[in-house]
């Protein structure tokens, strides 16, 4: 299979200039030090450089800031982050997390420190059974997952009805800068369903030849051990990161080695997710599928 593209066409944009701070405000330094540190996991793990070089550039943009991000945020919502240089809005979806909650779930994925039920339980009405419930039979991972499912109607668990959906839209809403209420969920591009399998295959054909580097996952690893490979790769505008399932059900089941779970990202956009499984049903048994995009187009190659 050939490589994917490495090509992008980076953001012209021209933002306003921004006031730089006088003296580092404590604040703003914690948040460019998580965006360093996640530049510096793509660089160790094998991303492409064009990567880690924006998020370098949005810590140095954020370390010089006037105004705590807090505040900004509090005032002018996500909009007034991506007004600011160097900042997107994955970039900006990255820090109102980690000023909502102190954690950002990418840079704790790529360190294999993901544990979603800890985070879940920040929420107010949110105990450890619910948040249990979230991270395993809802597949949610972070905040922005669960308003995510929220607004589109996908949250389906027992006992979360109504009235604490809307409780919880709007305490969301208010930890991740919204200046206001979406009521209807914005469509997210999403990749071809073929550049997905390309995805899928390269990170297998990869990881079975032992060229991917190896984290050790927090969840379900009691040894310590670093058994799960991580693949970054890139194709036109979109960014990719790969990893087998490391799910509850996945360890149950006996698919930590065929269910593969992908984070996608086009340029200036939020992330989105995917799981690509081997079907086991109907006509496209023992052939790679994107769960979810049945219907669409698969390429009928085997597992």
């Amino acid at each position: 299979m050939p490589e994917l593209l490495r090509t992008t066409t980076p953001d012209t944009g021209v933002k306003p200039m921004m006031t730089l701070a006088t003296k580092p405000l404590p604040e703003n330094i914690g948040v460019a030090a998580k965006l360093r540190d996640f530049a510096d996991l793509l660089d160790s793990q094998g991303a492409d450089g064009f990567r880690a070089r924006a998020y370098r550039s949005a810590a140095d943009v954020v370390a010089k800031l006037e105004r705590p991000l807090g505040e900004i945020l509090a005032k002018e919502g996500r909009d007034g982050l991506v007004a600011l240089p160097a900042i997107g809005t994955g970039i900006a979806g990255a820090i109102a997390e980690i000023i909502a909650t102190g954690r950002w779930s990418q840079l704790e994925r790529l360190r294999g420190e993901m544990e979603p039920e800890a985070l879940f339980r920040s929420i107010p009405g949110i105990g450890p059974q619910y948040a249990h419930r979230l991270a395993d039979e809802a597949q949610l991972e972070s905040l922005e997952d669960l308003e995510n499912a929220l607004h589109s109607g996908a949250l389906h668990i027992k006992g979360i009805g109504h009235r604490r959906k809307e409780m919880l839209a709007a305490t969301l809403a208010e930890r991740l800068g919204r200046v206001r209420l979406r009521t209807t969920p914005q469509p997210q591009p999403l990749p071809p369903v073929s550049m997905l399998l390309d995805v899928d295959r390269m990170y297998r054909e990869k990881a079975a030849a032992g060229e991917l580097r190896k984290i050790a996952p927090k969840r379900f690893n009691p040894k310590g051990q670093a058994w799960l490979p991580v693949l970054h790769a890139r194709h036109d505008n979109w960014h990719f990161t790969a990893f087998f399932s490391n799910t509850r059900l996945a360890h149950e089941l006996a698919k930590t080695r065929d269910w593969v779970v992908i984070y996608f990202q086009a340029e200036g956009q939020p992330e989105g997710r995917c799981t690509v499984v081997t079907e086991t049903r109907g006509p496209m048994a023992g052939k790679r599928v994107v769960r979810g995009r049945e219907d669409e187009k698969q390429l009928k190659e085997p597992a």
